[in-house]
């Protein structure tokens, strides 16, 4: 039988074709009891009220973003032709080392056969050191290129000139655009594409006016994640722009937070939860333990083992896990905290009424 479903005469349930049952409206007994098996399986755990220091915050509305620091604009160290895109499309993750391009660059042919033949005059006449320094400066021209000792040295072995080079990534990132195009020339210094780093993101956030009294560069504060609401972040304010936002009248501070393994991404909304004022001796409990509805909050008292009973309570500040309890309990009273919605559930089941029914008001 479906207990929601209530009438004022004899009748069978429209869901499951049951015949209802008479309602008892004598039994004021406002406890359930249930089995320990009953108790493993609803996940039932409980608490002794106790009290302590409780801080209250504000949420500013904020949303992550790209580290300007851990970008970079992969760009041509030599005038030539993009021969190869090894990238081809934006959103591609790339390794430290990787291939990024392959580019025909004439000038860098005409920079290895200069070095190659400073290195025979080096050789041939090793006592005369302006030879040495051609050689040097030469190499030195070779690097400024982009090229490496591996790559220098690997040419004087082999001693074959080629106008191809291929270009690695400088370090691990996302390629989030793409300037330059198979067969495209590009100019010495030209973009190729860019390469964002997601391993730190900044979080930018909000500020009315009137909250920024609250607001300092250095202070400690909270960043939650939507969708990781129980993985709170530590973060230092780091900036706060002393200009509005025209249009929004709002100021923008922000702050960085690692992101390890690339979890999140830019554009996420990231929550900012300002501490504003903290209370002490204050008698509290983890916020999943308070039922709240129309009627007003109430909480699960274990009173004997096994045997539970619903009371209201006023709540008042709250942080991340805590909740206030201003008035309804007292330090010591034993109080479920985690399969609370369980016990409301369950008893509406079995009596076929609200536990808070004509209780409300407090």
């Amino acid at each position: 039988m479906h207990p929601q479903i209530v009438q004022d005469k004899p009748g069978t349930c429209p869901i499951c074709g049951m015949d209802l049952v008479p309602f008892d409206k004598s039994n004021k007994d406002a406890s359930l009891t249930l089995g320990e098996s009953q108790i493993k399986l609803a996940n039932i755990t409980t608490m002794a009220v106790g009290t302590g220091a409780l801080a209250n915050f504000r949420q500013l509305n904020g949303r992550l973003a790209t580290d300007p620091e851990k970008t970079t604009i992969i760009s041509s160290r030599v005038p030539g032709r993009i021969e190869v895109l090894y990238i081809k499309e934006t959103g591609v993750r790339v390794n430290k080392g990787q291939p990024l391009y392959k580019i025909y660059s004439e000038q860098l042919a005409t920079l290895q056969q200069e070095y190659l033949l400073a290195v025979a005059q080096a050789k041939q006449f090793p006592e005369d050191a302006q030879f040495q320094q051609i050689e040097k400066a030469a190499r030195q021209k070779l690097a400024l290129y982009d090229q490496s000792n591996a790559q220098i040295n690997q040419l004087v072995q082999s001693e074959k000139v080629s106008a191809f080079v291929t270009y690695p990534a400088p370090y691990g990132g996302i390629v989030t655009e793409l300037t330059a195009t198979e067969g495209q020339y590009v100019s010495e210094g030209g973009s190729v594409m860019r390469l964002e780093a997601f391993d730190q993101l900044w979080v930018e956030a909000d500020v009315y006016p009137e909250e920024a009294s609250f607001v300092r560069v250095g202070q400690s504060v909270k960043v939650v994640v939507a969708g990781w609401e129980n993985e709170p972040q530590n973060m230092t304010i780091q900036f706060i722009n002393p200009s509005l936002q025209s249009g929004s009248q709002l100021l923008q501070v922000r702050g960085s937070i690692p992101n390890p393994g690339n979890r999140w991404q830019p554009g996420m909304q990231a929550n900012i939860q300002l501490p504003l004022k903290s209370k002490g001796d204050v008698l509290s409990l983890p916020i999943d333990a308070v039922i709240r509805d129309g009627k007003g909050a109430h909480v699960w008292i274990e009173k004997e083992k096994g045997k539970f009973v619903p009371r209201m309570v006023k709540t008042g500040m709250e942080d991340f896990n805590l909740v206030e309890i201003s008035e309804g309990l007292k330090a010591g009273d034993v109080v479920v905290i985690t399969g609370a919605y369980l016990l409301y559930s369950e008893y509406i089941l079995k009596k076929g009424a609200d536990p808070m029914a004509g209780m409300a008001g407090m």
